[in-house]
This record gives structure tokens, C-alpha cells and sequence, in this order.
């Protein structure tokens, strides 16, 4: 699959969760949406609801979902304070989060948490790093009582690709009648995900990670529990009958149907909309299954390798496939890995304590291997 991207020769990227490249098709299209911009008569109307209607389509099949549930967002943070905003929380109660969990399914929280006197609960991991991610799912099941409003955690960590079993996490969730809202930025698209088996209220999607999209646009999808809800901003194009240009000075106080009212201005996006699209597309052709598959059988024999060494990993069962945490043993100095990794051409991130690894349909087992030599080296 390599030569479906543009990657440079030599260069080991096992970085997807930083960001992923454009695949070939995702540029060409990028480039034909350039290209049609320079005459602004290609443009019609229809298309303003188009672009963004291909995308909510896209997407609500990689989820299961009804694509009229689908909004077209900027960032992910965009989506998370959509449902933040609509969230009833009250003095006395609580939300949910994880201990080092990504900003902005954070800030959005502690906001509506502080307004209303309530508690921002964080559920940290329990020390013992055998036991880390089955013992973090517990914390998490125990920290939902009666009292939690919501439930914001993402499918997997993205420091280290602890995978949270999110059907129990939702089951809970609903018999304390709190809020489960989703950040899927760093697992739809490489680890399958179903709105009709895990029930969130909330799924929020960055597009420039595993949906392979570019930066600066994203989806989220909002369940019943937000039907009816206040939008973020009240942009002219989400409003009913707006599909007719030549009426939008009778002002219409009725939204769109569905998740529609919580589209982002400036939705149609005629540059980035047709890549996602294009991206999201081409997804689905991969196969999000397979896009886990190949991602652990790349990672499998370099990650034993690197327990035998002395690094840490999550045992499989509590790990994604796709994003793993490699914690580093006290005996490593940072700076020789970094080092040894810079030396091998091997990009990775390094996230908390661990190096996030990250491979995707464009890698192979000579990644991995590079990898491994690298590891072996710092270790001495």
C-alpha cells in the first residue's frame, strides 16, 4: 500500500496519530477542488449542500450510523463544545474524565463543570503497569454513579493507545441517565467503531488523524439525546428551505433536520470538503477491519521484542492495534533515543512517558525492524 501515498523513500513514519499523510486519491482531489476555485461560476448553488452531504454519508458508514446525524465541524474541539453546551449539568453532580485525557475533551468540561458547581471526576490509572489498562476500566466503570451528568472519554488513550471498553463504559453511563460523549479523533477510521452497538450520545472526529483527512475540518455525530438543541453559532445555511438563495432574506427560525443544525459555518469548505470526502471514501474501500489487521501484524514481533528489553507495552487485550505506548525503561536515556531513532530515519512521538508508535496501510515490517534497531540501541 505504499504507493498509495507520497511518503519520501527511507523515511520510517510510524507517527499516523500525529497526523496522517494524503493518500494520492485525497491530494488529487485536493488539487481538482484548487483547480475548480479559479472560476467561482463552477460553484452553484447545489453545491453548497453537496460537498458536505457526500462527507455525512461517508462517515455514517464507517460508524453505522444515519449520515442526517452527522455535523460538519472544524475540530474536534468544536464538536466536544456543541454537546458540552447541551449537556444539563447542575450543582452537586459530576463528569467524567481520564487522568491525561487530550485538552480539548477536557477544557470544554471544566468549564461547564465550574459554571455549574459541579465536579470534574479524573480517573487516573492504577500504578502497577501490569494491570494498567484493565485496571484503568475499572476505575472508570466505579467513577459513573448516580450523580454523573456525563461521560466524556475517548475509545483509546492518546498517549499510549489504552483501549476503553466503551459498551460497558455506555451501559453504565445509561443507568446512571448520564451523557456518553466520544472523542473517536485518535480510533474511527483504524479501529472498528458501531453507534449502534456502544450508544454514544456523542462521537466527535478531528479528520486530519485516522480519517486520513486534511487539517482544519472534522465530523461529529449526535445522537436523540441532542435533538433539538442550541447550536454553537447560527449560520445561514442550517437553517430551513436555505437551499433557496433567493429567499434567505425571509428569515427562518426552524433548522435543518437532524444533526444538521450543528454544522460549523462555511460548511461546504470547497477545498477541504472533497478531500475529506475523497479520504473518507477511500476508507471504506481499505476496509477499517483490515486497516487494524495489518497495523498489528506490522507491530507484532518489534513489540515482543522491545518487552524483552525492558520497555513496556500493554498486554494486547487493553492496547489498540494501531497506536501503542512504548514506555521507556530508567536505564534509557531519552536523549540516546532519540538519537538512535533520528539516526534510523523512524518518526514516533513521544507522548507522557511513552513513545507512540503509530503505522498505518503504508507500513510495512522494515519499519518496525527500524524501530526494534533503535529500541536495541538506546538499551545499549
Amino acid at each position: 500500500m505504499k504507493d498509495r501515498f507520497s511518503l519520501p523513500e527511507g523515511l520510517h513514519y510510524l507517527n499516523a496519530a500525529y497526523m496522517t499523510p494524503l493518500s494520492k486519491r485525497a491530494e488529487a482531489a485536493g488539487r481538482e477542488a484548487l483547480e475548480r476555485a479559479r472560476d467561482p461560476t463552477s460553484i452553484e448553488p447545489a453545491d453548497f449542500f453537496a460537498i458536505p452531504d457526500r462527507v455525512r454519508r461517508a462517515f455514517g458508514r464507517i460508524v453505522n450510523g444515519d449520515p442526517e446525524r452527522v455535523a460538519i465541524v472544524p475540530a474536534a474541539s468544536y464538536g466536544i463544545a456543541t454537546a458540552a453546551r447541551n449537556t444539563p449539568v447542575e450543582a452537586g453532580q459530576n463528569v467524567v474524565v481520564l487522568h491525561e485525557q487530550f485538552p480539548s475533551h477536557v477544557y470544554a468540561w471544566r468549564r461547564v463543570a465550574g459554571e455549574a458547581g459541579a465536579e470534574l471526576r479524573t480517573v487516573a490509572p492504577p500504578a502497577e503497569p501490569d494491570s494498567r489498562g484493565e485496571g484503568w476500566n475499572a476505575r472508570l466503570l466505579e467513577a459513573i454513579d448516580r450523580d454523573t451528568a456525563a461521560v466524556a472519554v475517548p475509545h483509546v488513550h492518546w498517549t499510549d493507545g489504552t483501549l476503553f471498553d466503551l459498551e460497558a463504559v455506555g451501559e453504565r453511563a445509561r443507568e446512571a441517565g448520564a451523557a456518553l460523549v466520544i472523542d473517536g479523533t485518535q480510533s474511527v477510521g483504524a479501529l472498528p467503531f458501531d453507534v449502534g452497538r456502544i450508544r454514544p450520545d456523542a462521537l466527535v472526529c478531528a479528520g486530519y488523524k485516522w480519517l486520513t483527512g486534511p487539517y482544519g475540518i472534522g465530523v461529529a455525530w449526535f445522537g436523540p439525546r441532542y435533538d433539538g438543541g442550541v447550536p454553537l453559532e447560527e449560520n445561514w445555511i442550517n437553517r430551513r428551505g436555505s437551499e433557496e438563495f433567493a429567499g434567505l432574506v425571509d428569515y427562518e427560525e426552524a433548522y435543518q433536520p437532524g444533526a444538521v443544525r450543528y454544522d460549523a459555518g462555511e460548511k461546504s469548505s470547497f477545498v477541504l470538503g472533497p478531500i475529506l470526502a475523497a479520504a473518507l471514501e477511500e476508507l471504506l474501500e481499505w476496509g477499517i477491519a483490515s486497516i487494524r489487521s495489518h497495523c498489528r501484524e506490522v507491530l507484532a514481533e518489534s513489540l515482543a521484542a522491545a518487552r524483552e528489553m525492558g520497555y513496556r507495552v500493554e498486554v494486547p487485550e487493553w492496547r489498540a492495534a494501531h497506536l501503542v505506548g512504548v514506555r521507556i525503561p530508567d536505564r534509557v536515556a531519552l536523549d540516546r533515543l532519540r538519537e538512535a531513532l533520528d539516526e534510523r530515519d523512524v518518526v514516533v512521538s513521544l507522548r507522557g512517558d511513552a513513545i507512540r508508535v503509530s503505522p498505518h496501510l503504508y507500513n510495512d515490517t522494515n519499519d518496525a525492524a527500524a524501530l526494534e534497531e533503535a529500541l536495541r540501541s538506546a538499551a545499549g
